[in-house]
């Protein structure tokens, strides 16, 4: 782990450039050979697919950052008074937009001591976290480069931290990776630590093809992004392939699929892992899905993770919920 020191913002690199790259490769190697064979989302997130995704988040079709915001906005102040939280962490936190409503809430109750923002961009995470440090003078950032999935335990310790995991992110992960994820948060939490986790619910398969397929063509944009990230950095040709996007509502696991399909059979050659890629024509090349959730599936995955929920807030239509959840011993 590095660490560097810029005015008022402390930055460690617990995730340098040559192990995120030998961790990406790896998990490309492998998903590229499972069924269907797939591309991790974490391509979809370089410099400018972090940009593309801050404009989809306003699109008229993308509900679920509106929904978010309105819930942060009414509630904050209740979350403040209830976590009492002296250390706010936010994981994968981008450009920390909706969490500055967090921040407001908690300054003004007057226990908010560090703001400690976790992402994989660098590049996103610098320019929000000096943001942070100029609108909040009193207090201490300590951003952390790394992968939540991989780096929790750089975490800072301290009294009252709150966990903010947003924008519905845990939806990405496949249910033995939530499942994961959330054991790991819970094994974190000390006693008076917190987590808020938002997530966005079941709605009409309509919207939900909406949202992720809007007519300005935007999410196919950022979607496709991904695949010159994995050319530019794999030596590939996935972005000049015949492939076709699709965003597709699956009732029984309850997620968007989101993907590409192949107009005829081809072989994609990838250099750097020494592979070549096969897909039949008609054959999905999925790049992530987005899961949505019930209440008492929420309640039930944290449950199983060792977590207690104890609030439950959603917006007005019910499109997205907020659960805050503690250590099950707590």
């Amino acid at each position: 782990m590095t660490c560097e020191t810029v005015p008022r913002v402390r930055i460690d690199r617990v995730f340098a450039d040559d192990d995120r790259r030998s961790a990406l490769h790896d998990e490309t190697f492998w998903s590229l050979r499972e069924t269907p064979k797939q591309l991790s989302p974490k391509w979809l997130y370089d410099h400018e697919g972090s940009l593309l995704f801050d404009r989809i988040t306003r699109l008229p079709e993308y509900y679920p950052f509106r929904a978010e915001r309105s819930i942060i906005l009414e509630r904050a102040a209740e979350i403040a008074g209830a976590t009492a939280a002296e250390t706010l962490v936010e994981l994968g936190s981008g450009t920390s937009e909706k969490t500055r409503l967090l921040l407001d809430a908690l300054v003004a109750a007057g226990t908010l001591r560090r703001f400690v923002p976790l992402d994989v961009s660098e590049e996103i995470l610098r320019s929000s976290a000096a943001a942070i440090a100029e609108r909040y003078p009193e207090l201490a950032v300590h951003a952390i480069v790394g992968d939540f999935e991989r780096h929790l335990a750089a975490i800072p310790p301290g009294r009252n931290r709150l966990v903010a995991f947003l924008g519905s992110t845990i939806g990405n992960l496949h249910p033995e990776g939530r499942l994961r994820f959330l054991a790991r948060v819970a094994a974190i939490l000390d006693e008076g630590d917190t987590l808020l986790l938002g997530v966005d619910l079941v709605k009409p398969a309509d919207r939900l093809r909406a949202a992720y397929d809007d007519a300005l063509g935007l999410t196919e944009r950022f979607i496709r992004n991904g695949l010159t990230a994995v050319d530019r950095e794999l030596g590939s040709s996935f972005s000049s392939a015949p492939l076709d996007y699709e965003a597709t509502w699956d009732p029984v696991r309850s997620w968007m699929d989101i993907s590409f399909r192949a107009r005829e059979a081809i072989r994609i050659p990838v250099p750097v892992l020494e592979v070549e890629v096969e897909l039949a024509a008609d054959e999905q090349l999925r790049m992530e899905v987005s899961t949505k959730f019930t209440r008492a599936a929420v309640e039930e995955e944290l449950t199983a993770a060792g977590l207690r929920p104890t609030a439950w807030w959603t917006d007005g239509p019910g499109d997205f919920a907020l659960c805050l959840a503690v250590p099950a011993a707590g």
